[in-house]
């Protein structure tokens, strides 16, 4: 199935970025999707045929921009990862002590905006344009979305994408295209920890696994692309645990 368009944002680092790169070697075109230019830009200069698209996707007029453009250049989208998103806590809040519902407002805003949104308005933007049969849709989410998060808001903004896959799903079998989600653990080389993970934490969590070991994101990436695979037209409306055990079930 080499030759395919695949549009995957947050694709500059991470997990994205290592998703590109299992598709391109397949000989397929990868569009990155990426708010900071200069990371998407330098993405895809490493990826074999790939196309950067600085956009945040959180705006309703980038996420249209951006699809606007995948269209008049590809035209059909055979593959969709939507990978965009990131840990809410690691965006500067308000700090005045006096306002804690100011900072519980943007601690759950900034989440559904970077983890939900950007998911949900190129999704919708793009889905006329899915190859039909044969379009693929993907969601990376999280363990998470299972155990909570600490303060909640990024656990709830990742949960919110299994029911969307599921209506999503349902919407477009007709048309022959799948829709999935991947709920990675602690998976390491990605930015979302800020640098902040303390040896403590990360024995913690890795001694939850039944691997006794951290995720890599090519482990994400080799799950999407199976799932974005041939082999996996009759798996729809699915969440993937990828977490060496660390939770079950489901």
């Amino acid at each position: 199935m080499a030759g395919r368009i695949v549009v995957i944002s947050g694709g500059g680092t991470g997990m994205g970025l290592a998703t590109a790169h299992c598709f391109a070697r397949d000989g397929d075109t990868t569009v990155l999707i990426g708010r900071r230019a200069e990371v998407v830009n330098r993405a895809a200069d490493a990826v074999e045929g790939a196309v950067a698209l600085p956009a945040d996707l959180s705006e309703p007029a980038q996420a249209a921009r951006a699809a606007g453009e995948i269209g008049e250049r590809f035209g059909t989208v055979d593959v969709l990862v939507n990978g965009a998103g990131g840990n809410g806590t690691l965006e500067p809040g308000p700090d005045d002590p006096d306002a804690p519902l100011a900072a519980t407002a943007h601690d759950w805003s900034v989440n559904f905006r970077g983890n939900t949104l950007t998911a949900v308005l190129l999704t919708e933007a793009l889905r006329d344009r899915l190859a039909s049969p044969g379009g693929r849709v993907l969601f990376i989410s999280s363990i998470a979305a299972y155990r909570g998060s600490g303060t909640g808001a990024y656990a709830a903004s990742k949960a919110a994408l299994h029911p969307y896959a599921h209506d999503l799903a349902r919407a477009l079998g007709p048309r022959g295209v799948t829709v999935n989600v991947v709920a990675p653990g602690l998976v390491e080389d990605t930015e979302f920890f800020g640098g902040l993970m303390t040896e403590e934490r990360r024995e913690r969590l890795v001694g939850e696994t039944l691997t006794h070991r951290p995720g890599t994101p090519g482990d994400v990436a080799q799950t999407l692309h199976w799932l974005a695979s041939h082999a996996a037209a009759h798996l729809t409306s699915q969440v993937i645990q990828i977490n060496g055990g660390a939770e079950r079930g489901h």
